[in-house]
């Protein structure tokens, strides 16, 4: 069953924090449903509407296909991003869709801006 505690997000915070200092963006770490990490970007030097298919300042990253919609440094980042958000170890995925049998350590979800404010270029 998908679980992510507050102690589990505060022992990857120090990795994903890095990753964000390294590539010049801004962004918190959150825990949604006990099931999923969340980091949402809120500024940054990165463009994603120039290295994606979006002129969109505000959506969610596809944790499955984002190395398909991006390239660049945008690509760069969230390669590194995920790695700190799913260290060896911790996290994992034992799932089978064909059999209907889900089984991951937890889920992550990217956010660039939020609903009531956009992401900003810095």
């Amino acid at each position: 069953m998908a679980y992510v505690s507050q102690e589990l997000k505060k022992k990857l915070s120090p990795a994903i924090k890095q990753v964000l200092k390294n590539h010049g963006m801004k962004g918190t770490i959150a825990v949604n449903n006990h099931s999923t990490l969340v980091v949402n970007l809120s500024k940054g030097v990165i463009d994603f509407a120039k290295d994606s298919c979006s002129d969109n300042y505000h959506y969610q990253i596809n944790p499955y296909w984002y190395h398909e919609h991006f390239s660049g440094k945008a690509k760069a980042f969230l390669i590194d991003l995920f790695a700190a958000m799913k260290p060896e170890g911790v996290w994992y995925d034992n799932s089978d869709s064909m059999i209907d049998y889900f089984d991951t350590a937890y889920y992550v979800d990217v956010n660039v801006g939020k609903w009531n404010k956009e992401y900003e270029v810095v």
